[in-house]
């Protein structure tokens, strides 16, 4: 994920806002995290409704939700309709749980740089 921005964009922004965090603290792509907002806002949304909802192409959106399964951002649920046949729905992580996990990901970053600091000189 070549343009999914890190720890050093954080860092560098002055006012970032909470998609932002989401994109730098977990290395994820912006558009990943306006998924996840997107999903807050409309639990139990289909890949079709996000595609048309945030203006992008459905592999996209696929992937997108992929990514953010894997954080642990989203969950994923399997609805059968009437006609036959299924379609996924998915919900984002309650905001509450998913602002632990990023507390949960910078508190490890924030120790890591604290090691890195006080190996520095062999000390």
């Amino acid at each position: 994920m070549s343009d999914a921005p890190d720890m050093e964009d954080l860092i560098g922004t002055d006012d970032p806002g909470f998609g932002h965090v989401m994109a730098c603290v977990f290395g994820i792509q912006e558009h990943e995290s306006r998924t996840y907002l997107h999903l807050l806002d409309n639990p139990g949304s289909t890949v079709e409704e996000l595609a048309g909802e945030l203006d992008r192409d459905r592999s996209n959106v696929n992937r997108s939700l992929t990514t953010l399964l894997e954080k642990g951002l989203a969950e994923r649920e399997r609805r059968l309709l009437d006609p036959g046949g299924y379609v996924y729905q998915y919900t984002a992580t309650p905001l509450p749980e998913a602002k632990e996990l990023l507390h949960g990901a910078l508190d490890e970053w924030a120790e890591h740089v604290h090691d890195v600091i006080d190996e520095f000189g062999g000390q």
